[in-house]
């Protein structure tokens, strides 16, 4: 599939998205992190991921329960991998962790943008 046939399934997955994806989404948009634009469920080769910023070429994704699902921990390292041979670096979340502390999720973007010296 071609990134223009991924952008009305992004559109989708965006308008049907979680109350956990909601308020990360307002934590990140308009580069509220230090600048940093980040896009909401963009696509990333043959994929759309929850939340991508294209200057770091960092993907963040958020995994609810269903994630904890032994195919689906499968599916997810497979995808994970693909998405990294792109050049991206990944970093995942539980839904817990980003209601329990959603500064994780800045600290990630801190800290690539630090390990690509920006």
């Amino acid at each position: 599939m071609t990134a223009g046939g991924l952008t009305p399934r992004g559109r989708s997955l965006r308008q049907r998205s979680g109350m956990v994806e909601d308020r990360i989404w307002a934590r990140l948009r308009g580069g509220a992190v230090d600048g940093w634009k980040v896009r909401r469920q963009h696509p990333v080769g043959p994929y759309v991921v929850d939340f991508a910023c294209m200057p770091l070429r960092l993907v963040i994704e958020i995994d609810g329960g269903v994630h904890g699902r032994d195919d689906v921990v499968l599916r997810d390292h497979l995808r994970q991998q693909a998405i990294e041979a792109l050049g991206w670096t990944v970093v995942r979340f539980t839904n817990d962790q980003v209601l329990a502390e959603p500064a994780r999720i800045d600290a990630a973007i801190r800290e690539q943008a630090m390990a690509l010296g920006l």
